[in-house]
């Protein structure tokens, strides 16, 4: 199976032709600065090898020009539904969400003013299997469900967590139209998570280009 494709490429076949690989990892998604991490995967008979992340490979392919200060880790069962979170600024941050273990569904909401994807939302399964990321930007309200019967997730984070600037949104604004994957009757939710306003009357500070840019 091909590289961006969730596969592994043979590294013994690699070496035995001599090959080169020209592989872009990102994926620019249709919302400014969203970007899909598809990591090429390296297999063998041993098993594999990838890199998760690599600052210069970040720089240099996606733009991406963060400095990472803090690595968080969650697991959860089947049902959770976590989210959507943020914090404003000057206490915004950048996410690079991957999953460890299982498979999740990852969201996210544009937040910047003036962004042509304002008020649109974004999802995409992340996985064990799959190994993509998403990189996410400041601006963002960030939250996923958990689709396997467990989930660890790993991500990292441009700024450290600070409660008084924590905001969110309400998980089920009719406004969204968000499909979590997960029946009604299933969803494990905080009793935080289920007392965010609708995004009409949300409070934040994000406009587009004030936050955070990569370029």
């Amino acid at each position: 199976m091909p590289a961006g494709t969730g596969g592994i490429i043979n590294a013994d076949k690699i070496l035995q032709n001599k090959s080169i690989i020209l592989y872009m990892p990102f994926i620019q998604t249709e919302f400014p600065d969203l970007l899909v991490f598809d990591p090429v995967v390296f297999g063998d008979d041993r098993g594999y090898f990838f890199e998760s992340y690599n600052e210069n490979t970040f720089s240099r392919d996606g733009n991406v020009k963060v400095k990472f200060v803090q690595d968080n880790q969650a697991c959860s069962v089947y049902g959770v539904v976590r989210g959507l979170h943020f914090q404003n600024n000057p206490y915004a941050q950048t996410k690079l969400i991957r999953s460890l273990q299982g498979s999740i569904l990852d969201i996210v909401v544009d937040l910047r003013v003036g962004s042509p994807s304002h008020g649109k939302v974004f999802s995409i399964e992340l996985s064990a299997e799959n190994k993509k990321q998403l990189l996410v930007p400041q601006g963002f309200a960030h939250g996923y469900s958990v689709l396997s019967e467990t989930a660890e997730v790993f991500y990292k984070c441009d700024n450290f967590y600070n409660k008084a600037a924590e905001g969110g949104i309400a998980y089920n604004d009719p406004a969204l139209k968000i499909d979590w994957k997960i029946p009604v009757d299933k969803m494990i939710l905080s009793e935080k998570d289920t007392g965010y306003p609708v995004f009409a009357d949300c409070r934040h500070n994000f406009f587009l280009n004030s936050n955070q840019s990569y370029a």
